[in-house]
């Protein structure tokens, strides 16, 4: 590879307090040789060709922390190589498989085939999880222990909550002693039993069963109280509603936790669900306008630190049903950073603060050296035009599955070019 040269860049790294005019040089290895203001075109040799980018930003490459993948078992969903190419076209070089398959992912033979699998037919860095209990029934925990010595990033159930106290008290303390990382989906399964959407005014008129907040809430509190006992790694995957939003404030400086929100809850509102449109089927359900806003003050004030696509790819055949019967669940990490950056658009969002929820901040909770353009690191990189409008197109989207919640959403801003240890694995053009 030979070394190249990035020039008149706007480069956001928030890891490095980096927000500056400038440019990138990667090495022949791939990494981060120099960056920032002091690299330009009086600083690089005469006779070496250089990319000029006019303004356009560089961002580290994203950390995606909640994607479902089809494989194994789920192959006409997606697989690895169309996960890998929808994640590049929207600038993710970095991604946290769920272990929501078939064979579930629970035993160390089976971790074997997907980091195999992940090798050989994806480009970007797959991070898997595996199930925090056997078959993902809640009821005995996995080896977390040769698990996590097989290469396994952390522990979740996915789609489902660990219900049983006494089980999440024995999860959390066994997490403790071998310092793993918990990622909770928090939903209480009586009280949300049979809900479709959220519990209020439009599931009435709908005639759809609803899932209330205090489902949601419920969870995050006995865990968070758990918690003040055995200080393990812990993360809530997403939220959905002001009222745990209020839960998670009031802990926050007490006890070490982080909290993650799918862009689907930034961007959409319950209202959007209009006629039973059920490609906005998703868990958590769709809130209130105020939840909406609530969440995004919540990023706004360090409360929550990650932001997910929540990319999980449904058949059509399943999604084209009464509202009743359809999956949950939508696409999003080719558009997880143009929709985010909506929120800068806008004015509810610095754009420091968004790349920070989608780079260093996931990277930091899954301790990996990625979402950093510091130097002598893997130049893993975004290029993208903050202006450049769009619409979403579903047939054009790389994913698989195209069960996009924002069909025909116009958008502003675009990836333009994915690196990937200095190699380029995306280019518009």
């Amino acid at each position: 590879m030979k070394k190249q040269y990035f020039l008149n860049a706007a480069i956001i790294d928030p890891k490095n307090s980096l927000d500056e005019m400038g440019g990138l040089i990667v090495s022949e290895e791939g990494k981060i040789e120099a960056v920032g203001k002091k690299v330009n075109k009086n600083n690089i040799p005469s006779r070496e060709k250089f990319i000029d980018l006019s303004g356009k930003h560089i961002f580290p490459g994203l950390v995606d922390m909640r994607v479902f993948v089809g494989e194994p078992g789920y192959e006409y969903k997606e697989n690895f190589k169309t996960l890998s190419n929808a994640a590049l076209a929207g600038g993710v070089t970095s991604v946290v498989t769920m272990p929501n398959t078939s064979p579930i992912i629970d035993n160390v033979s089976i971790v074997d085939f997907l980091k195999r699998r992940g090798r050989d037919k994806s480009k970007i860095n797959i991070y898997p999880s595996a199930s925090l209990t056997k078959n993902l029934e809640g009821n005995n925990m996995t080896e977390f222990g040769l698990l996590q010595k097989k290469g396994i990033i952390g522990f979740t159930d996915g789609t489902k909550t660990i219900q049983n106290s006494r089980l999440m008290s024995r999860i959390m303390r066994s997490a403790f002693d071998l310092g793993c990382l918990i990622m909770q989906h928090a939903e209480d399964n009586e009280l949300s039993q049979n809900g479709m959407m959220n519990d209020g005014v439009i599931a009435t008129k709908l005639g759809l069963q609803g899932i209330p907040e205090v489902a949601e809430k419920i969870i995050i509190e006995r865990d968070l109280s758990l918690l003040e006992d055995f200080n393990c790694r812990y993360h809530i995957s997403q939220i959905s509603s002001s009222k745990s939003l209020e839960v998670i404030e009031k802990k926050k400086d007490q006890i070490d936790f982080t909290t993650g929100v799918s862009i689907n809850n930034l961007s959409l509102n319950e209202n959007d669900i209009g006629d039973f449109k059920t490609f906005l089927k998703v868990s958590p359900p769709l809130r209130k306008e105020a939840d909406r806003k609530a969440l995004i003050q919540g990023i706004k004030d360090g409360v929550i630190d990650v932001i997910v696509s929540d990319h999980k790819p449904e058949d059509e055949e399943s999604k084209r049903l009464p509202f009743a019967q359809a999956a949950e669940g939508s696409i999003g990490i080719e558009t997880l950073l143009s929709l985010a950056l909506e929120l800068y658009h806008n004015g509810s969002l610095p754009l420091k603060k968004i790349i920070e929820t989608i780079t260093c901040n996931p990277a930091k909770i899954l301790k990996i050296d990625k979402g950093t353009l510091k130097k002598g690191s893997d130049a893993d990189l975004c290029i993208f035009d903050l202006d450049q409008p769009w619409k979403v197109d579903v047939s054009k989207l790389k994913s698989k599955s195209k069960n996009a919640a924002i069909e025909n959403r116009k958008l502003q801003g675009k990836v333009l070019m994915t690196y990937l240890k200095g190699e380029s694995v995306f280019n518009i053009q």
